[in-house]
């Protein structure tokens, strides 16, 4: 089972690189299930409906996200209809749409979860308990964990204590791809950032000039997502027969 998970898809340059990448990406190595994180596509927040619907035609199985998942007003219109669009499971529970599911794919059942860190972050509920909970009742063959987090200690820490209990540890938000790729001591693949799919020649996604003016004058000033050509961030995870993650590949395709 290869499983490919692709980094915060940000705007159009996000979209643009996967509509030009994916399919060859898939076919050469072998992708069975795609797991995007998409809380950035439109317009560099949130996930609106044309675009969860592009994602969907790009392939891609379930979409994960953060902390900017309701930026856009048509997400709450259609996030409880649909079940491959997650949002943080350790958000408020009054809010709508699902943090972890069960999915099936070629005999497996692959469960995907979305978390969010709480150090610099918005304010969420503790992700230990929020993963406990759900493990207590779990019974998929493959977990996958999107920790949707700043600090790298964070994701570091979590990862370490779901060593050998979950398939992999994936960490997302901070949109700069770290080289730390590896198969922890009892089985669990972790990777601090998966990266950005998004404009090269950017500062996270936008514009440098705006990011440079508030920085240099404190003034605030409006960030403009970049329209500069894209690239690809993603991981993939060769998992075997018997559910081990025989390996992790960075990727990383201009």
């Amino acid at each position: 089972m290869n499983i490919l998970f692709i980094g915060d898809v940000f705007s159009s340059s996000g979209r643009e690189i996967i509509n030009l990448k994916l399919k060859d990406l898939v076919k050469k190595y072998k992708v069975d299930f795609i797991i995007a994180n998409g809380e950035n596509i439109s317009h560099g927040k949130g996930i609106n409906n044309n675009h969860y619907n592009f994602l969907k035609e790009q392939g891609i199985n379930v979409i994960t996200s953060g902390n900017h998942i309701f930026r856009q007003k048509d997400t709450c219109n259609f996030i409880n209809e649909v079940d491959d669009l997650l949002r943080p499971h350790n958000m408020s529970s009054y809010l709508p749409g699902k943090g972890s599911y069960l999915y099936n794919c070629n005999n497996k059942k692959i469960r995907v979860t979305n978390l969010m860190g709480r150090m610099f972050m918005d304010p969420v509920n503790n992700p230990y308990e929020s993963l406990d909970s759900i493990l207590e009742n779990d019974n998929s063959d493959i977990h996958i964990v999107d920790f949707h987090a700043e600090a790298t200690a964070e994701k570091a820490a979590f990862a370490f204590n779901y060593d050998g209990k979950i398939t992999a540890l994936l960490g997302t938000h901070t949109h700069v791809q770290t080289a730390d790729e590896q198969i922890l001591e009892k089985g669990t693949a972790f990777i601090t950032d998966v990266g950005m799919t998004g404009p090269l020649n950017s500062i996270i996604g936008v514009n440098p000039d705006e990011v440079i003016l508030k920085e240099k004058t404190g003034l605030q000033a409006k960030f403009i997502p970049s329209s500069n050509s894209g690239q690809l961030c993603g991981v993939l995870l060769k998992i075997s027969s018997n559910n081990k993650v025989e390996e992790i590949i960075r990727i990383k395709e201009k």
